[in-house]
């Protein structure tokens, strides 16, 4: 660059730079930088600098630079005038602006006090004139009916009264004067004509006067109107006062306080106006007149008291006049917003919030399910009676909703506020930050279920930000957004419990309905009086639910200090008929189910455990001081069925009476022997006893480490093909964040993409249907919409390390889309896994993915159908798909998941079962009786084949009491787990186990020989379910028959009785075969129908036509499976179309007494101990060190991974 022009430059800068000194000399402040405003005027190319400016200037700095070209610049100076210093303090500061409208309304009460005490000290007669002769008005000529002006005009003004007023009067001018200065904007006659100044100017200006002209000290002036500027200041005063502690109050407020006052202002000037004009006729006192303005503004009029002259009359007509105004206004606001608050349902005050508990229950959408399951299950607990619930939903209350929260029960003590968990001020409203718990729960009826968790993740993170110590609850739909809200207190995955528990009822059936039990609340007070001995049974047993105590504070564990686990289950269950399932180490946080003989029980343990009730809420029988009296010896718990303790006496108030035997622990009285004509053939000759402290050499291992060394060392050919393959470890891939690894079932590599279609072959095998892969065990057929990451929890727990590697199912996904490339990293490294593109409506696509060799066919729920214009018909499309496959394989098991639990009674419809009429009345008879589990007697739920995500909703409502309850459950289904714990899983009672006889008796042969815990059984009795009409009467031919049926079915009914009672005598009894009894019943009744001659040839044609049309439909079904088969080229043989389970119904019993007879085809479940802490160290050394490296980091991220 030029030189002139450098020098040009720099004169345009020192030019610059003055002007700008300039200017700052007037309004300066903060140091400015002129290098900055240089570079915003010179060219595009920059100049370089100084050679000055170099090195040693930035090591150095260069103090001429800083004190010759540094200006310093003041801002806001317009501040710091003397009039903004007035208005900060009398208008914008909120403090100093809420004492000034305190010190206003105080002058303006004193005003009018000072009015009503001079009217009070007043007398007509003493009134002074100064424009009167002798200066008083006595001396004038009065003429009846004539009006005395000179009282309205003049009054008797006492001068220490006078003083104080002119002194209020001063101050209140010099105040107003100010504040119309500091309010001016330009226009002087807005401030002037405003109804405030002029009313300020009428009750100041003639007292300000009266000083320098006393004769006018004694002039009438109107005070009594400053009531009106006292309400305009006591309005904003209130305004300043939220303002300034920054708390909002309602509209509604707003409103009646401002009719309230409205009102007293007008009973005040009317009162005050008529007492002074009425000086110049009758005389009315103060009192009089406010009297008769009451009853003119109530509309009452006694007329004993009115005004006699046309001044007065005249003020009336104007206040009635103005009243008529003004009071609708006021009325019809109010009533608008009282319209409006009624819809956002007001606030619950901060003095409630205080004094009562409540929790805040924040939802998307409110519907009357919901609210009724929540309702239900958080009052069912006695200590909950005395909260409050808060419910905040964005959306206006439902008309359902609101008729159900009118009703007496909940109305005192349920609120619903309409309002965002997004806004602070909704929160506020809500007194979140006083509440006890806040539950957030999703929207699972949304079609977006991704946008649902956002909208949840934002309103816990919403809650969290406005209330740290609040306690938060949140439900999650997808297991991918889990992690965002790890923070909150207790979490629930829709989806990790829904395909967990879907799982495990492939393995242990009805698992769904036994969670789905222990986490309802119930005092088994169901199906009680029903006449069917299954429904009392069923009913009572499922008011077991998990608690917990101390061991130190128990009863029920406390003798068993320094006692083995094993040892305390076995005899409180013995004892109190309680069932212990796990412990909590004080200095160790997470829980363990069954830790196995070797866990010793300390005095500072926390003891779980399944019973009716809680130990607190039990009366303890002592009965030994009574067979003493009787001279009965005092034996053991199982010597007789009769001395068993009553497990299900059930008092009131969830109170249980156990019937305590023996309260000492029997030492060798637990020992049983098996009977001598029971003892060949069976497993073991007796029952060992339990022992106090655990013996290694003593305890056998259980069948699944037998099975493992027999997979390991002694495997056959055909044996090693299945599981030879097969190693244990974590999943390398986890398709989401938060998934708490599990030892599995891997493959040694990882299976290609391709091999992983069931129905389409490729270069490494050209299998495609699944009777081609020979799968040695039956296949577990899961129907989804698509490949989420939820159901990778449905894979984890039917791989778990101990499940026996001969007992894995291969599992086929039949997907209505094909899964993405990251699921299928997922699930790769899994061993017999497939999936295939297809939906259950299609039979082709059925028949491909092997659905004759399954034994289960698990249908999830679909997204895309939760959503529709009738909320109960989301279910439509399931139902009757599930009901065609029903109708097509009548032997299969399907497991259906539906949205809504009140659906569940259209599965496996029947249109003519008077049994299931007879089972809506009870449902319907339980629902009335207040019961949670009004649908727990529906045959589909009862025998695990039906289930609802929905019922699981009631997890997250009792951890608010039970906080333990999710940890139990994950670990029950297998979500987690934590090393020492236990798993779920379940043996069936066969012919070589009936010798056993009794639960108590199975109880400690599980804890005496493989240290397992049963928790309850899972029973099938056989049923005839009528397929007739109650009131069948156009087929006459029936009847017959149908009495024919009915006396077959008592003789079973008996037979099946009388054989159940000497089970434990004879393992050959024909009952115990249904099918054979069945066939020959059969065959019976085909005989007597040959021999018996019809009444009638129209009864005769009328049977055969009805035969032919039940045979018909069979053999369609049957014919269209077939031909399908033929067509995509499979083999026909194993299809089974007469085997069905029609005349069978299944039920759970949980913790059922020790009494409980065994019956055959019974499935027990158990808590079996963790097979990695019974090992042995030196079985240990054959693993690699990469095992254990996974292993450790599989604890650790449990640790860090656990909700």
């Amino acid at each position: 660059m030029s030189p002139p022009r450098r020098s040009s430059s720099s004169h345009g800068d020192r030019t610059s730079t003055e002007n700008l000194q300039k200017n700052n000399s007037s309004n300066s402040g903060v140091i400015l930088d002129i290098s900055t405003l240089k570079m915003a005027e010179v060219d595009s190319e920059v100049p370089p600098l100084p050679p000055r400016y170099r090195f040693r200037d930035l090591l150095l700095g260069d103090q001429t630079f800083q004190n010759d070209d540094r200006v310093q610049v003041e801002f806001y100076v317009n501040e710091n005038t003397f009039k903004e210093r007035l208005k900060l303090f009398f208008i914008k500061n909120q403090r100093s602006s809420l004492r000034i409208r305190l010190f206003n309304f105080s002058l303006k009460i004193l005003t009018c006090a000072l009015y009503i005490l001079r009217v009070s000290l007043d007398n007509p007669k003493d009134t002074p004139c100064p424009m009167c002769q002798n200066n008083s008005l006595t001396n004038t000529t009065e003429t009846p009916g004539e009006i005395k002006w000179g009282y309205i005009f003049w009054v008797n003004r006492r001068v220490p009264v006078w003083a104080i007023q002119v002194t209020v009067a001063l101050i209140s001018f010099l105040e107003t004067m100010l504040i119309t200065y500091l309010s001016y904007k330009g226009n002087i006659w807005e401030q002037i004509f405003q109804i405030s100044f002029i009313l300020e100017m009428i009750n100041t200006v003639p007292f300000i006067i009266t000083i320098f002209w006393p004769p006018l000290r004694n002039i009438f002036v109107p005070v009594f109107l400053n009531c009106w500027l006292a309400k305009g200041a006591l309005e904003n005063m209130i305004n300043d006062f939220h303002r300034a502690i920054q708390r909002t109050h309602s509209a509604m407020f707003n409103q009646v306080f401002i009719l309230i006052c409205t009102l007293l202002c007008l009973v005040f000037t009317g009162a005050c106006g008529i007492q002074h004009l009425e000086r110049a006729g009758k005389e009315l006192s103060l009192f009089d007149s406010f009297y008769f303005c009451i009853v003119t503004f109530s509309t009452v009029g006694y007329g004993d008291v009115t005004p006699q002259i046309w001044p007065s009359q005249l003020l009336v007509v104007i206040l009635i006049c103005v009243a008529l105004v003004v009071l609708p206004l006021q009325f019809e606001e109010l009533a608008y917003l009282w319209m409006e608050s009624q819809k956002l349902g007001g606030n619950y005050s901060r003095h409630r919030a205080q004094t009562e508990k409540h929790v805040v229950l924040c939802v998307s959408s409110l519907k009357i399910d919901l609210l009724m399951d929540f309702l239900n299950e958080f009052y069912a607990h006695p200590r909950l009676q005395d909260y409050y619930v808060v419910i905040l939903c964005p959306t206006e209350i439902d008309i359902q909703v609101r008729r159900i929260l009118q009703i007496p029960l909940w109305s005192q003590r349920v609120i619903y506020l309409q309002g965002s968990a997004l806004k602070d001020q909704d929160l506020m409203r809500a007194k979140m930050d006083d509440a006890e718990a806040c539950f957030i729960l999703s929207s699972r009826n949304e079609v977006d279920r991704t946008a649902a968790d956002h909208q949840t993740i934002l309103r816990a993170w919403a809650a969290k930000d406005f209330a740290p110590n609040c306690p938060l609850y949140v439900q999650i739909l997808k297991p991918e957004n889990k992690f965002h809200v790890k923070f909150a207190d207790h979490v629930v995955c829709e989806e990790e419990f829904k395909y967990a528990m879907l799982a495990l009822n492939c393995v242990c059936p009805a698992t769904s309905t036994l969670v789905t039990l222990l986490v309802h609340t119930s005092r088994g007070q169901e199906g009680q009086l029903s006449p069917e001995q299954w429904q009392r049974t069923y009913g009572r047993c499922s008011g077991n639910e998990v608690y917990h105590i101390r061991l130190c504070d128990s009863k029920f564990f406390g003798e068993y200090d320094g006692k083995s686990f094993t040892y305390a289950s076995f005899h409180a269950h013995k004892k109190y008929g309680v069932c212990l399932i796990g412990v909590k180490r004080e200095d160790n946080k997470s829980i363990m189910l069954n830790p196995g003989p070797r866990h010793i029980m300390a005095a500072t343990d926390t003891c779980y455990y399944i019973n009716i009730t809680k130990e607190e809420n039990s009366a303890f029988i002592f009965k030994q001081e009574e067979k003493h009296n009787k001279g009965l010896p005092v034996t053991g718990l199982y010597d007789a069925p009769s001395r068993l303790p009553v497990h299900s006496i059930i008092a009131s108030m969830g109170t249980v009476a156990i019937d305590l035997q023996n309260p000492d622990p029997p030492e060798e009285s637990s020992k049983l022997t098996l009977p001598t004509e029971n003892g060949a053939g069976s497993r073991r000759p007796s029952i060992a006893p339990v022992l106090e402290i655990a013996d290694s050499s003593a305890i056998l291992p259980c069948d699944l480490l037998s099975d493992q060394s027999e997979d390991e060392t002694n495997q056959s050919d055909e044996e090693g093909s299945v599981g030879s393959d097969f190693v244990k470890g974590y999943p390398p891939n986890s398709p989401y964040i938060g998934s708490s690894p599990t030892l599995c079932h891997l493959l040694p590599q990882k299976a290609p993409f391709c091999c992983l279609r069931l129905d389409k072959g490729c270069t490494h095998n050209s299998f495609e249907d699944a009777k081609a892969y020979g799968f040695k065990n039956k296949l577990i057929i899961v129907s989804a919409e698509m490949a989420g990451n939820g159901l990778y929890n449905f894979i984890v727990p039917l791989r778990a390390y101990y499940r026996p590697r001969k007992e894995l199912n291969p599992i086929v996904l039949l997907l209505d889309y094909p899964p993405d490339n990251h699921f299928l990293e997922a699930i790769c490294c899994f061993p017999m896994v497939y999936f295939m593109a297809g939906t259950i409506d299609n039979l082709d696509n059925l028949l491909q993915c092997g659905i004759i060799y399954a034994d289960n066919l698990v249908v999830v729920d679909k997204e895309s159908t939760m959503s529709a214009e009738e909320d109960y018909m989301a279910d439509a499309k399931t139902i009757v798909n599930v009901q065609t496959m029903f109708r097509l394989f009548p032997s299969l098991s399907i497991i259906t998941e539906l949205t809504h639990p009140s659906n569940m009674r259209f599965m496996q419809f029947r249109a003519k079962d008077c049994y299931s009429l007879a089972l809506s009345k009870l449902e319907k008879i339980e629902r009335d009786k207040g019961s949670n589990l009004a649908f727990m007697f529906r045959l589909p739920f009862a025998a695990g084949r039906v289930f609802s995500i929905s019922m699981l909703d009631t997890l997250l409502y009792q951890s608010f009491v039970k906080d333990y309850m999710i940890a139990i459950a994950r670990l029950l289904l297998g979500l987690d787990t934590t090393p020492g714990s236990g798993y779920l899983c379940a043996m069936k009672i066969t012919e070589e186990d009936l010798w056993i006889r009794t639960y108590g008796r199975l109880f400690q042969k599980l804890c005496s020989s493989s240290a397992e815990i049963p928790i309850g059984i899972y029973r099938t009795e056989s049923h005839m379910f009528s397929t007739s009409e109650c009131k069948d009467s156009y087929l006459q031919s029936q009847v017959s028959i149908n009495v024919e049926q009915g006396e077959e079915q008592r003789d079973r009914r008996e037979s099946w009785k009388e054989k159940t009672a000497h089970r434990n005598s004879t393992t050959s009894d024909q009952s115990e075969h249904p099918l054979l009894r069945k066939k020959s019943l059969q065959w019976a009744r085909r005989l007597s129908r040959k021999s018996a001659k019809p009444s009638s040839r129209a009864e005769r044609i009328s049977q055969q036509r009805l035969n032919l049309y039940r045979r018909s439909e069979r053999q369609e079904l049957s014919e269209l499976v077939k031909n399908r088969m033929k067509h995509l080229g499979l083999p026909t043989v194993g299809y089974d179309e007469m085997n069905d389970h029609q005349n069978t119904l299944s039920y759970v019993l949980i913790n059922p007494p020790p009494d409980t007879m065994l019956e055959l085809n019974d499935i027990v479940y158990i808590i079996r101990s963790d097979p990695l802490a019974h090992m042995p160290e030196d079985s240990q050394v054959g693993q690699t060190r990469s095992m254990r490296n996974q292993q450790d980091f599989g604890t650790e991220t449990r640790d860090e991974t656990h909700l």
